[in-house]
C-alpha cells in the first residue's frame, strides 16, 4: 500500500470516526489527531481558533453544543499526500442537534496533516457553510 492509500485510509477511519464521535458530543477522538506541535489553526464555520490553547476551547464548546448526531457524511473531492504533509478538501453534511436544536447543514472543510512520530495529525482546518 502507498503513502497515499494509506493516508485515505486514515481519513475514512480514524478521521471519519473523530468526526462522527464530536458531532455525538465527544471531543476527544477529534483531539487525539490533532497535532501538539505549533501551530495549529481553525478558521471555522462557528468560530476562529490560533494556538493549541484556542483549539482546545474549541473542541470543548463544540462537544457542548453537538449531540445525537444522526447522520454525517464527508464527501472527500480532492486530497494528496507530499512527503510529511498532506491535504483533504471536501464537504461535510450533517444532521445533529446543535444545543438541543436539530440542525442539517453542509460545510466546505479543508484541512491540512503533517506526518509526526509515525501518525498523522491535524495542522489546519477552515470550514465553512455552504449557502444557497
Amino acid at each position: 500500500m502507498s503513502t497515499r492509500d494509506d493516508f485515505l485510509t486514515w481519513v475514512n477511519t480514524a478521521l471519519f470516526e473523530a468526526e462522527v464521535a464530536l458531532h455525538n458530543g465527544d471531543a476527544g477522538p477529534r483531539r487525539a489527531l490533532w497535532s501538539r506541535i505549533e501551530p495549529v489553526s481553525v478558521l471555522g464555520a462557528w468560530r476562529t481558533a490560533h494556538g493549541r490553547q484556542e483549539v482546545d476551547g474549541l473542541f470543548t464548546l463544540l462537544e457542548q453544543s453537538f449531540s445525537a448526531c444522526s447522520s454525517y457524511v464527508f464527501e472527500l473531492q480532492a486530497y494528496d499526500v507530499s512527503g510529511d504533509m498532506a491535504y483533504t478538501a471536501g464537504l461535510e453534511h450533517t444532521s445533529v442537534l446543535v444545543d438541543g436544536e436539530p440542525r442539517t447543514y453542509t460545510l466546505r472543510a479543508t484541512q491540512v496533516y503533517r506526518h509526526e512520530d509515525g501518525e498523522w495529525k491535524v495542522a489546519h482546518r477552515h470550514g465553512d457553510t455552504v449557502t444557497a
